[in-house]
């Protein structure tokens, strides 16, 4: 049975990368407390209200790591390709905040990509910028 997604809340962009966030977060099986401290920076940095933020954590109770997945795929589908794109750019950073990759890390990354349609190589250019504007060092994924 295939998990219906209603309508977000507030906005499209923000419940996607909400839910890949919470995916990628708990993909090792631990959640850091630097990915919390992203996690809160990207709220920050997007403006993501209180109310969407609430929905978002009574959704991810509600449906399991598959459904969550389809539906952050609608949603992000739903969004234009620079929201795509900055949603993206997010999780790579995101995946680099814990000082370690897990491989389903990764791997929820490349499903993404391929699901989303957005080029890694734009994704790697777009974070170098993010990170050169707020003057923070990058190292690209090996």
């Amino acid at each position: 049975m295939k998990a219906t997604c209603s309508p977000p809340t507030h906005s499209t962009y923000h419940e996607g990368l909400l839910l890949f966030a919470h995916l990628l977060m708990n993909a090792d099986g631990f959640v850091d407390e630097r990915e919390l401290k992203a996690l809160e920076e990207i709220r920050q940095e997007e403006n993501i209200p209180e109310i969407t933020f609430a929905a978002f954590q009574e959704t991810i109770t509600k449906k399991t790591e598959k459904d969550l997945y389809h539906c952050g795929i609608d949603l992000l589908n739903k969004c234009s390709d620079q929201e795509r794109l900055s949603a993206l750019v997010h999780l790579y950073n995101l995946s680099e905040s814990d000082s370690s990759i897990h491989p389903r890390e990764v791997r929820l990354l490349l499903y993404s990509l391929k699901r989303t349609d957005v080029d890694f190589d734009e994704i790697e250019l777009t974070a170098r910028q993010v990170r050169a504007r707020k003057g923070m060092p990058f190292e690209p994924l090996n």
